[in-house]
C-alpha cells in the first residue's frame, strides 16, 4: 500500500508523503504517460516533490512535438502543488539540459538546481541528481548503451502500438520495448554498470545513499551502508519513490496500485528484472 491516507475535499483518499521523487517522464513524445503521472500527483500530497530530470525530451521535440492534454494536465497539477505550499524541487536531466542555465533561479515557484540533498526523517542523507553524469564512467564497462539508440526507438514504437491493441481488447498498460530489453546482456550490463557507479560515487561523497533516474530502471540496492535508489520511468514503468510520513523510502509502482484500487487483475511480467526491489509502497 501507499503512505498514510487521508480523504480531500472532493472526497478522494489522499495518500501522505514527506517526499516524492519522479523522473524522465520525457513530455512532448508520444510515450510519455503522463495521464498515469497525473493520477498518482492528484493522489498524494507531499511537503516535498523532486522531479529528478528528463522530465520534457528536448531531444525528441527538435524533430517533432507532441503536447497532448494529459501533458498540460500534469504541468497544471505540479503549479498547483507548488502554489499550495509544496517545495517543487527540478534537477534537469541530459533530455532536458537547456533548463541547467537557470539552475539556481525559482520559477513559478518552481527552484530549479544540478542536484540536492535530502535529509529523511531519520537524519539520513541522499544525494539526489539525474544520473546522466555517470555516462562516461559506464562507457568503459559496456559496449552497448540500449537507452537511447536507434534499436529502443524502435521497441518503443513497437510498444506503442502493442499497447493500442491491449486498450482496444480491454486489457492494461504493458510495456513490450522494458520486457525486451532485460532479455539483452549488454543492457542488463550497461544498467548493473551504471548503478555501481552511482553507488560508488554516494559512498565516496560521504552520502549515505543516492536516488537518481536516466536508465529507466526502478531499482534499490543496500551495500555497505549505502543506499542506491533509481525512480524508474513514466515511459516504461511508472514508478517513483516516496519517503513516507514515517521516514521510509519506498518505491511506487503506479499501474500496480491503480488495477489494485480498482480491483482489477494485475497484468504479470510487467516488472522489470527478476529480483528488483520494486513494488508498491516496497520501503526501507
Amino acid at each position: 500500500m501507499l503512505s498514510q491516507r487521508r480523504f480531500g475535499s472532493d472526497g478522494e483518499q489522499m495518500h501522505r508523503y514527506r517526499a516524492l521523487f519522479v523522473s524522465d517522464v520525457h513530455l512532448g513524445t508520444l510515450d510519455s504517460q503522463s495521464q498515469f503521472l497525473k493520477e498518482l500527483l492528484e493522489s498524494i500530497e507531499c511537503e516535498t516533490l523532486y522531479l529528478v530530470g528528463d522530465i520534457f525530451d528536448l531531444w525528441k521535440m527538435k524533430h517533432g512535438v507532441h503536447w497532448s492534454h494529459s501533458t498540460n494536465a500534469v504541468l497544471q497539477v505540479i503549479f498547483n502543488m507548488a502554489k499550495r505550499g509544496t517545495r517543487v524541487v527540478y534537477i534537469p536531466g541530459n533530455h532536458d539540459e537547456m533548463a541547467r542555465a537557470y539552475c539556481g533561479l525559482t520559477v513559478s515557484g518552481i527552484e530549479i538546481l544540478e542536484q540536492d540533498v535530502h535529509t529523511t526523517l531519520n537524519g539520513k542523507r541522499f544525494l539526489v541528481l539525474h544520473g546522466d553524469c555517470f555516462d562516461d564512467l559506464v562507457k568503459k564497462t559496456s559496449k552497448l548503451q540500449l537507452v537511447g539508440t536507434a534499436f529502443y526507438e524502435v521497441m518503443m514504437i513497437i510498444s506503442r502500438h502493442y499497447n493500442r491493441l491491449r486498450r482496444l481488447l480491454g486489457y492494461s498498460y504493458w510495456s513490450f520495448a522494458a520486457f525486451i530489453k532485460y532479455k539483452f546482456k549488454e543492457a542488463v550490463r550497461y544498467i548493473q554498470s551504471f548503478e555501481i557507479a552511482a553507488h560508488a560515487y554516494a559512498k565516496d561523497q560521504g552520502y549515505d545513499g543516492i536516488i537518481c533516474g536516466h536508465i529507466h530502471h526502478p531499482n534499490r540496492i543496500e551495500q555497505g551502508g549505502v543506499t542506491y535508489l533509481n525512480t524508474g520511468d513514466w515511459v516504461e514503468h511508472c514508478t517513483a519513490i516516496g519517503e513516507t510520513m514515517e521516514g521510509r523510502l519506498a518505491h511506487i509502482d503506479w499501474l500496480t496500485e491503480r488495477l489494485a484500487d480498482t480491483a482489477l487483475q494485475v497484468v504479470p511480467g510487467r516488472a522489470g528484472l527478476a529480483g528488483s526491489d520494486v513494488g508498491v509502497g516496497k520501503a526501507a
